[in-house]
């Protein structure tokens, strides 16, 4: 197991380091700082930054995401198809995974469950998203609005049995929770160590308020987070304001995490980065809500039960206008977000690294620090992607 050293721009959580250096062996960060302060110990590691590098940044972390490389995780009825989208993902940097479910039928649901825990138990993703499907017809997007139901403590233990202890989050509308069994079906999922991300949503300021002050004092330390604000709910209005407004008190308050996708799609990013400066940016995470398309060319796909037909790089139901998720990286979220939404490239990259493993607790991952895992990134000044390390390894 050799030492290795990378030596570029740094990018901190709070700063960018120019000239730093890292050490890594195996899975391991040895060493973060100066590289004129790099301690004797590391004098004769050899310098293998690849080149054209003028940033090293944590590995990616997307905690939304449907699928990638031509396979779809919401369809995927084998570990090979998972291992395909996720290997997509990580040739563009995204070194952590959450793989996302759709709205499907219960039996469904559990089986492709069942599949995503294998794929989780040996490493390819770290867990898994259920989008659905507790979700409002009204605003179910690119759901299948045949099986949107209400949650009961029942179905929603039986999913939580069929991840194996590995789902993390679950998106639900909070008009579909607020009633004694949906507020038992909800304590279902804390009680499993997921977290509600509330979404897919007609719901009022009332049942919204009603919702995340549920979910406080559910998950007590932890945070529920907000389905790729400001899709799949009921418009901001300033004579009805719906959700929105609930969500960005709630986030400035720090009570909720807020998606957004910052695809250049989904939402304007200049909206992304005025969201950013309202709530603060421990308040917000980028993800991409990418499906089967993302890295491939324009076409037919599949996400779920719904056909999708993607143009230009825009994915859409078939059948509608509706956006049937995205089809970029995580990076591309964070090129954009610099680019064109006027946030600060180390806010970007927290956004699209430290926020998702803060999220879930995750201490091992996310930051350029001693005692992380050693996964990185080489980036160019104009943020394209020279290489990729996963605990250690050059992918």
């Amino acid at each position: 197991m050799s030492t290795k050293l990378w030596r570029a721009t740094l990018v901190l959580t709070d700063q960018l380091l120019e000239d730093g250096a890292v050490v890594f062996e195996g899975e391991n960060i040895l060493w973060v700082g100066p590289a004129a302060d790099l301690p004797a110990e590391y004098s004769d590691v050899e310098d293998q930054t690849p080149a054209g590098t003028t940033y090293v940044t944590p590995g990616f972390i997307d905690v939304h995401c449907h699928g990638g490389g031509g396979c779809s995780f919401p369809d995927a009825t084998e570990v090979a198809q998972v291992e395909t989208a996720a290997a997509e993902h990580l040739k563009h940097g995204t070194t952590t995974m959450v793989a996302s479910l759709v709205t499907a039928a219960q039996d469904v649901l559990v089986e492709r469950a069942r599949t995503l825990a294998q794929a989780a138990q040996n490493g390819t993703i770290r867990g898994i998203h259920f989008e659905g499907p507790f979700l409002s017809e009204a605003r179910c997007g690119a759901q299948d609005p045949r099986f949107l139901t209400d949650p009961t403590p029942a179905a929603m233990a039986e999913l939580m049995e069929a991840a194996g202890g590995y789902a993390l989050s679950m998106t639900i509308a909070p008009e579909r929770t607020m009633s004694p069994v949906g507020v038992e079906a909800l304590g279902v999922l804390t009680q499993a160590g997921a977290i509600p991300s509330w979404g897919h949503t007609d719901g009022g300021i009332e049942v919204t308020d009603e919702a995340i002050a549920e979910g406080v004092a559910q998950l007590s330390r932890r945070r529920a987070s907000v389905t790729h604000l400001f899709n799949g709910m009921r418009p901001l209005h300033h004579r009805d304001p719906g959700p929105i407004s609930s969500y960005l008190r709630a986030a400035a308050d720090g009570e909720v995490v807020v998606e957004m996708i910052c695809d250049g799609v989904h939402l304007d990013p200049e909206l992304v980065g005025n969201i950013m400066e309202t709530v603060g940016r421990d308040n917000c995470v980028f993800v991409t809500d990418a499906m089967a398309a993302a890295g491939m060319a324009d076409g037919e796909y599949v996400l779920g039960p719904q056909k999708v037909r993607v143009e230009h790089g825009v994915a859409r139901l078939a059948h509608s206008d509706s956006l049937a998720g995205g089809t970029s990286h995580i990076l591309d979220c964070v090129r954009v977000a610099v680019t064109r939404g006027r946030i600060d490239l180390v806010d970007a990259v927290f956004l699209g690294t430290a926020q998702g493993a803060r999220l879930f607790g995750w201490n091992d991952r996310g930051e350029l620090e001693v005692g992380r895992r050693s996964d990185l990134c080489a980036l160019t000044e104009d943020l394209a992607l020279v290489a990729v390390a996963r605990g250690g390894e050059l992918i």
